[in-house]
């Protein structure tokens, strides 16, 4: 099982990270987006559930709880901006 972040994804991730001394690393998840299915969701762990698992990459903690993990297994993630607009990108096999 594995996660992936880019070394764009994880310059910004860094950056968020340092920006908040709570966090204990990046929080990836998905979420149900009423009747078109899921979305995937980018934020800070401040803690670290029983049920979560931990990833490394690019020197990032990666938290990802149990149910969301078959959604999110073997993802590549990716920062891109494009014009005004920026945020993470998901390239999911």
């Amino acid at each position: 099982m594995s996660i992936i972040l880019t070394e764009k994804a994880a310059a910004r991730a860094r950056s968020y990270l340092a920006n908040n001394a709570k966090a204990q690393g990046l929080r990836l998840g998905v979420r149900n987006t009423g009747c078109s299915g899921y979305m995937y969701t980018v934020g800070l762990a401040d803690a670290i559930n029983p049920d979560d698992q931990t990833f490394e990459s690019q020197g990032v903690k990666i938290v990802v709880s149990a149910k969301n993990l078959p959604y999110l297994d073997g993802m590549e993630v990716d920062y891109a901006k494009q014009g005004l607009n920026e945020g993470f990108r998901f390239h999911n096999p």
